[in-house]
């Protein structure tokens, strides 16, 4: 009895050790993931290529685009700092229209500190677009896409269905167009009139801005303004694009117009906080918080993550978005 008393206390003790260990190792390493981050937090300052002063200026604006007071921040940084000129990569479907036009205000900023070109790696459509035009030149390669000039308002309705499970919601407003269209009652020619007006004015603005920067006239505002898109070589003689090529015709453009040096080297410019907004990172602290033997901590941290990435799909208000699969 002594003995097995005995060993009870021992796998007591080592327990509580290895629980400790584990505990240091994984403080060890999110200490670690946490001073990488803060070490590449400040964008320009890139760990991988140094300062920018020497250098072109390479952004890379990807995904759904919508309001981001962060992107707004570093770019003015970017317009402010010692680079010689911007090259800016897009990829992107579009997304909010306010917030395509704050990415087009923030990017006219910069341009008129630096000199800067859009490169159309595969799409720039809609919101994307907007952006893309802040720029005087663009390039996009052969089977880009550009162009979706268009607004969008999308709202679900299921009046019926919750009609046929015997559903209804009840409301009072102090407006009959107050919070419509709702979704939960068929939408009155009011309403829908009144959303069209928004969708009709945010158009209108689309087109004069496409109408100056592109600078066209009537004619050729209606040839790219009804909604489609149009691939690169398509694009260069309908003026939404003005050469076909990649970054090496970017910065052939910049050495001619702008006097830079060709040979200059291009470096990545972060436009966010990478520690805030870092895959690698939520991967390794989870995988390490597995290892250590927490696994339902770890499986809350993905949990956490998922849920982070279906808030930033939440797009709210008229969409300048072009998206096939939806219709649109």
């Amino acid at each position: 009895m002594s003995l097995d008393a005995d060993q009870i206390v021992d796998r007591r003790r080592m327990r509580r050790k290895l629980t400790f260990w584990r505990v240091l190792a994984v403080v060890l390493a999110i200490g670690a993931a946490i001073g990488l981050g803060t070490a590449m937090r400040t964008p320009g300052l890139d760990m991988l290529s140094g300062q920018p002063g020497t250098s072109i200026a390479r952004i890379t604006l990807t995904g759904l685009i919508r309001s981001d007071p962060e992107r707004v921040a570093s770019l003015d940084r970017l317009a402010g700092s010692s680079a010689k000129a911007v090259i800016v990569h897009i990829n992107s479907p579009g997304g909010t229209t306010a917030g395509s036009e704050e990415l087009h205000r923030s990017l006219l900023g910069l341009k008129s500190k630096k000199p800067m070109v859009v490169v159309v790696d595969g799409l720039a459509a809609s919101g994307a677009y907007i952006a893309a035009i802040a720029a005087d030149h663009i390039v996009a390669q052969e089977t880009s896409l550009v162009g979706s000039i268009g607004v969008l308002f999308q709202f679900p309705n299921v009046s019926e269905l919750l009609g046929k499970i015997g559903v209804s919601m009840e409301e009072i407003k102090s407006a009959p167009l107050k919070a419509a269209p709702n979704g939960f009652e068929p939408t009155s020619p009011e309403a829908r009139a009144a959303i069209a007006a928004l969708v009709k004015d945010s158009y209108d603005w689309f087109r004069d801005l496409v109408k100056v920067r592109r600078q066209l006239d009537d004619a050729g505002l209606d040839r790219v303004a009804d909604g489609r898109v149009f691939t690169g070589r398509q694009g260069v003689p309908l003026r939404l694009v003005d050469e076909l090529g990649d970054e090496k015709t970017a910065i052939a453009w910049l050495a001619k117009e702008s006097n830079i040096d060709p040979k200059t080297r291009v470096r990545d410019y972060p436009l966010r906080d990478r520690f805030s907004d870092l895959p690698f990172l939520h991967t390794a602290v989870s995988a390490i918080l597995g290892a250590a033997g927490f696994a339902t901590l770890a499986q809350r941290f993905d949990e956490w993550g998922a849920a982070q990435t279906l808030d930033r799909l939440n797009l709210d208000g008229l969409l300048a978005l072009w998206h096939p699969s939806a219709g649109s």
